[in-house]
Order: C-alpha cells, then sequence, then structure tokens
C-alpha cells in the first residue's frame, strides 16, 4: 500500500512540475530553420511570441550558446544540420534558470556571429535569427582577358532568396524559386555566346544582404547587373511585365508610389514580400535604391528600352516605357543595372505562366537578346564585341538577307541576331546592322 502511495504521490508531482513549467514558459520555439550559403548560414528560430534571449560562445570545441528564457522548445533537432558544413549539431543542454530552453550550436571552427530577433512580417512571426560568417570569405576570382580581348560580364541577381521568399502567389509560388528559375536560364544564354559571359549574385536558396551582392558583382568586375523579380500587388488584377531603373527624378507611377511608400515600414532583414494580400517586397526596393542613380542612367536607360523591346513580344507589359523610382535610403552602385518585373505573381494567370518552363525560357531569351544587342551596339573597349562590332547596310531592290551576308561573308543567323530579326524577310530601305567577320 505504501509503495502504491508512493508511486502516486510521485507522478502527482511529476505532473505538478510539468504543468508548473507549462505555465512558466510563455513562449515556444516552434520550428527551426537552416539555410546554408557560400559564405554563411543562416538559423532562424520561428517563437509563438517575441524571444527573451542571451547568447554566448565557448571554445575548445566551438559552441554558440542560446538561452531562451520562459520558453519551451518543440522542435525535433537531430537532422537540421545534416547538410551544413559550418554546423555539427543543434542540440539542448541544461540551464540553470528554470523554465528556460538553452539550444546549443555545436560548430566545426569559429565564426563571425550576429544575432537579432524579427517581428512578424508576411508569413512569419516572431523569429531570432543567427548568422554564422566565415571569418575568411574566400577570394572570388576576377576576369582575365582572353587574348587581350575580355568577355563582357553580366551580372544575374535572383531577387529574394533563403528566408525571404519574396511575394507568394495564390497558388503557393514563391517568387524566390521563378527569379533563380530565370537567372539560370539567362545565365545559360550568356555563356553560349562568344564574347559574354554571366555571373550568378545568387546561386541557391539562400539569403544574401544587399550590400553584399554589389560587393559580389565588383569582385566579378560585373560591366551590368540585371535583377530579376516578379511583381504582386495587393489585389490579383494587375498584370504585365515592368522594366525599372533609378534616378533622382519623381517617382510618377502609380505603382512607383505605392512601393516607395511600403520603404518607410519596410523590414531590411529578412521577411521579404509576405502574402498577396499585404506585399512587403522590400528587397524590390533595396535591390532599386541599390542601383546607379547619375552616371549609369544613360546606359540603363538604353539597356531598359532594349529589354522592353524584347519581352513585348512574348509577354504583356505593364508600363511600355522604363519605369523610374527614388529610393534614396541606400548607397548608390557604380555599376550601370535594371530591374526587371517578369510579371505579376499575385495575378492567377501570370503565376501559371511564371512557373511555367516554357515562359521562363522565353522570359530569359528576351532579356539576353535586350542585353546582347545593347553591347553589340556599343561595345565595351577592350572586349571581344569591340573588335567585332558593326556596319551599317541599306536594303535596295532585288536584296535579300541571303544576299547582303554574301556579300559581307557573315552568316544570316548573325545578321538576324545582330537586328533581332525573327524571319529572313526585309524590305527596301530597312537598315541593318552588319556584325564585322570574327
Amino acid at each position: 500500500m505504501f509503495a502504491g502511495f508512493f508511486a502516486r504521490f510521485t507522478l502527482l508531482g511529476f505532473l505538478l512540475v510539468s504543468f508548473s513549467f507549462a505555465a512558466h514558459a510563455a513562449n515556444s520555439i516552434d520550428s527551426i530553420r537552416v539555410w546554408p550559403a557560400p559564405e554563411n548560414t543562416r538559423v532562424v528560430f520561428d517563437l509563438k511570441q517575441k524571444p527573451d534571449y542571451k547568447y554566448f560562445s565557448l571554445n575548445n570545441p566551438e559552441r554558440l550558446v542560446i538561452d531562451f528564457k520562459n520558453s519551451r522548445n518543440a522542435t525535433q533537432l537531430s537532422q537540421l544540420a545534416k547538410n551544413d558544413k559550418r554546423i555539427a549539431k543543434i542540440r539542448t543542454s541544461t540551464s540553470k534558470s528554470k523554465g528556460t530552453t538553452r539550444v546549443v550550436l555545436d560548430l566545426a571552427t569559429s565564426f563571425q556571429v550576429a544575432v537579432f530577433p524579427l517581428a512578424p512580417a508576411g508569413q512569419y512571426g516572431n523569429r531570432l535569427v543567427v548568422d554564422l560568417y566565415d571569418k575568411n570569405r574566400p577570394v572570388i576570382a576576377k576576369a582575365t582577358p582572353k587574348n587581350n580581348l575580355r568577355d563582357i560580364v553580366i551580372g544575374i541577381d535572383a531577387g529574394h532568396g533563403g528566408e525571404d521568399p519574396g511575394s507568394i502567389g495564390g497558388k503557393g509560388t514563391y517568387e524566390k524559386r521563378v527569379t533563380l528559375a530565370i537567372a539560370k536560364r539567362l545565365k545559360k544564354l550568356i555563356d553560349s555566346e562568344k564574347g559574354m559571359k554571366a555571373v550568378l549574385i545568387r546561386t541557391g536558396d539562400y539569403y544574401i544582404p544587399v550590400g553584399r551582392r554589389s560587393e559580389i558583382a565588383r569582385q566579378k568586375q560585373v560591366d551590368f547587373l540585371v535583377s530579376i523579380h516578379a511583381d504582386a500587388f495587393r489585389t490579383p488584377q494587375p498584370s504585365g511585365a515592368s522594366v525599372w531603373v533609378v534616378s533622382n527624378r519623381r517617382v510618377e507611377s502609380e505603382m512607383a508610389k505605392w512601393l516607395r511608400n511600403r520603404e518607410k515600414n519596410s523590414e531590411l532583414l529578412g521577411g521579404g514580400g509576405g502574402v498577396i494580400k499585404n506585399t512587403q517586397d522590400d528587397n524590390l526596393a533595396i535591390t532599386l535604391a541599390d542601383m546607379n542613380k547619375e552616371h549609369s542612367l544613360e546606359t540603363s536607360m538604353t539597356m531598359a528600352s532594349n529589354v522592353i523591346s524584347q519581352l513585348r513580344r512574348i509577354t504583356k507589359m505593364h508600363k511600355k516605357e522604363p519605369q523610374h523610382g527614388n529610393f534614396g535610403v541606400l548607397k548608390s552602385s557604380d555599376i550601370p543595372s535594371i530591374l526587371v518585373e517578369t510579371g505579376f505573381i499575385s495575378n492567377h494567370n501570370e503565376e501559371r505562366n511564371l512557373n511555367s518552363s516554357t515562359h521562363q525560357q522565353k522570359l530569359a531569351n528576351a532579356i539576353y537578346s535586350g542585353v546582347k544587342s545593347y553591347f553589340l551596339e556599343r561595345p565595351l573597349m577592350g572586349t571581344y564585341f569591340a573588335s567585332i562590332g558593326y556596319r551599317k547596310h541599306k536594303v535596295v531592290s532585288g536584296e535579300s538577307l541571303s544576299v547582303v551576308a554574301q556579300r559581307y561573308k557573315v552568316s544570316v543567323s548573325q545578321i538576324k541576331s545582330a537586328n533581332n530579326l525573327t524571319s529572313n524577310v526585309v524590305r527596301i530601305g530597312q537598315t541593318l546592322k552588319i556584325p564585322r567577320a570574327g
């Protein structure tokens, strides 16, 4: 009898302790997400409420310890870091403080650590973010001339990534995935063109701070930067592509004004686009603001017009002229740039198109054609394109495309590519750009 009473007493005590802890632990860690990137790893703790925390580092071995006060852990930890080279293991440990959950990150080596909370934004609630930065970032190899004629280097920035999903379509399409898919297709096209080379600023599903994107572009000696996004609005009606450049002019269009107003309350780290009904595309404003606003404006404007002329052949245009935005909260870049909104992910038809590999390829083809035609007409000194250049020929009666090609000892396909022709038909009086044989 005594043994049974003791067992019941022990069970009652355990339940009371458990109840006391549950009542005391008002907060909870509901999920943990790990985002490996080439230069850093981001760990995001999703919490029920605003985190009350402290953290410290330990050596031999290297560990990062985070104490979540008045919190309990509701997440399985064993497999979280299996694909990350910087974190050996994520585990819990005993804390001396009652009601505190201690999470330990066993690290492969020492890192530069940044820990900060994020308020709810979009589909995310309260978060605590841990960034582990490599202390010695690898030196990015710079482009070197080939036979004294270098390639024209195009930087391709796929908007958003990792913790920042960008805008989300009604069917659950993440902008970050669409932009990376188009960027990879565009890179393949550019790399196949003699005299051109493409570099992806973001190569996978991870977050890169906007300032670091500019640094990567400069280290890669990028001649021009194309940032790829998918637009969104509060309602599903708006549709069509557009191309943006940054200037010091006043924001003119209604859409640009709306984007600019959102910047006042933007959250510059993580959270990104959010849900359709309350789109918070912070990365758009940041990217626009980080583009060159002065000496590169003419280059950006002309390039934007070139790309628009190609895009309008394969998709509806939301704006038929380059759009200007005055987002002056961040530093300017010295790299000529455009931002291509490939369509409205908030529009049901365009969300479906943006998920289509065929349409993604058409968008990549259009951007590629616009970029290529610009540099063929205005080749940079010391590049292969400058060595081939252009001549002009006015078509006269009796001439066909094949006759002109034979005269200048170039192929029909070269003339068609240089002039963005989709057929072999030419008209009398038409001026053709003839690439030099090379």
